[in-house]
């Protein structure tokens, strides 16, 4: 590797400033931190990027015996800037023989949704997949890619880069005495943040309100599109529901809480679909358990949802990503309703804009969960599949949705950032949480799971639509 001599005195941690960069160190190495550094495993594109150079030096060396002109060197014109640099990094991380600038943390509390990005990716059987399809091999060990692979090459490695980003929070913890034994409530559940960027979700946005739109003139199925009165403080929150229809009390046909098989609300519209393929891709939710339904909850001031357990119609996991405003999750076996709009639980997560809340184990089937009045507008996303006995007898499974598998890749963190996330979730204190308005009216909640029955005709804007096949 050019500017690698052995021999050379390899600096000391303590004795690096904090103005030297990577290269200055891989400078110093020897041949045997040199062979270390190289066997860790490198991205796709990086290796490539290795090989080419490596064979580029080889032939010029090669040249200079011949007496023959060099060869000049070449780099691959569809590798990002600083992609190799950031692998090269990377893998002094995880070795443990330098922290650079970036990787010193003052010790200052930071919220847990900060990025926490894994240290290493695992590429096996990446790399052989994309250097054979990287381009036409030459005699001389090059690569030539047509423009149309550089393109796919570049939003690959994109997308790699930003799944690098992804922060993922998990082993939250709180216990408590549930039928005599002290459980995790709360495992199982996982925050993914930074899934979807600014401009998707505000597109995302975009596209709840055209629903919106169209339900409000009659364009959605009637059990699709749900308006009710808004008659007091909690009450009235718009629902878009895709894939089945899906009851939460019992409606005006007598049916009772749960999926409607003999109901048709509009199939998944292809932005959820998108959606859909990026929480399995980035290992947000398991190929095992692909949603094939989803349903929009939209908010005013003041909108909740009261303490509940999520229909066993559905299977684990399930998700709920959060737009437009922050706000705070509550669980426990245990919540209480207070007021209108008004709970009290022991367990509280905040959901910042764009994060994706994961439920599973004892967070999604032990402990209950709400969503207290919101101090402003938001928008939820909840994806979900259907329990194969209880599909609408109707529905028929998106092609688009089968077979998608997760990215290659799988995060392994270092022994620094494992410090620092656990150092982070200890630091996560369990208080009770109380989340009371200045109203004081007594609360007019039926019961725990009040929800409005969706399509009834008491206090329906637009129950009287007649069906409509339009598709979102």
């Amino acid at each position: 590797m050019n500017g690698i001599h052995p021999g050379v005195k390899v600096l000391k941690p303590e004795e690096m400033s904090a103005k030297e960069d990577w290269l200055s160190i891989v400078k110093g190495f020897e041949r045997e931190e040199v062979d270390e550094l190289l066997s860790q495993t490198f991205c796709g594109h990086c290796e490539r990027l290795l090989h080419d150079r490596v064979l580029s030096i080889a032939n010029r060396k090669r040249a200079k015996k011949l007496s023959i002109s060099s060869v000049d060197s070449t780099q691959s014109d569809d590798i990002p800037d600083g992609c190799l640099e950031s692998c090269i990094q990377v893998s002094l991380n995880n070795n443990g023989s330098f922290k650079s600038p970036g990787n010193i943390h003052s010790g200052s509390p930071k919220s847990y949704v900060d990025k926490i990005s894994p240290a290493l990716m695992d590429y096996k059987g990446v790399t052989s997949l994309s250097l054979s399809r990287s381009g036409t091999s030459l005699e001389n060990g090059m690569h030539e890619n047509s423009p149309r692979e550089n393109e796919l090459q570049a939003e690959e490695q994109k997308e790699r880069l930003r799944f690098l980003n992804v922060g993922r929070k998990t082993n939250f913890t709180h216990f408590e005495r549930v039928n005599g034994k002290n459980i995790n409530v709360v495992q199982g559940l996982e925050l993914h943040t930074q899934v979807f960027s600014d401009e998707e979700q505000k597109k995302i946005v975009e596209s709840v309100y055209e629903f919106q739109r169209m339900g409000q003139k009659g364009r959605l199925r009637e059990r699709t599109y749900t308006e009710p009165s808004k008659w007091m403080r909690g009450k009235g929150r718009i629902t878009i529901q895709f894939g089945c229809c899906y009851n939460y009390a019992v409606d005006k046909n007598g049916n009772p809480p749960g999926i409607i098989r003999d109901e048709e609300v509009d199939p998944l519209p292809p932005v959820f679909i998108d959606m859909i393929k990026r929480l399995v891709r980035w290992h947000v939710l398991p190929p095992t358990c692909v949603p094939n339904s989803c349903i929009v909850n939209i908010y005013e001031e003041g909108d909740c949802i009261p303490p509940h357990i999520d229909h066993h119609d559905f299977l684990r996991p399930f998700c709920t990503i959060s737009f437009l405003t922050q706000c705070n999750i509550l669980f426990g076996s245990n919540l209480k309703i207070i007021g209108p709009g008004e709970f009290a639980g022991p367990f509280s997560i905040p959901l910042p804009i764009g994060s994706v809340l994961v439920l599973k184990g004892n967070g999604a089937d032990v402990a209950k969960h709400c969503v207290p009045a919101v101090p402003a507008k938001r928008i939820s996303i909840t994806f979900r599949k259907m329990d194969e006995s209880k599909i609408p007898y109707s529905y028929s499974p998106d092609p688009e949705l089968r077979g998608v598998s997760p990215l290659t890749i799988t995060p392994l963190k270092s022994q620094s950032q494992q410090k620092e996330i656990n150092a982070k979730e200890t630091s996560h204190v369990s208080v009770p949480v109380r989340v009371v308005s200045k109203q004081s009216k007594p609360s007019l909640f039926n019961g725990e799971d009040d929800f409005p029955p969706l399509g009834a005709a008491v206090g329906s804007r637009h129950s009287g639509h007649k069906k409509n096949v339009s598709k979102a």
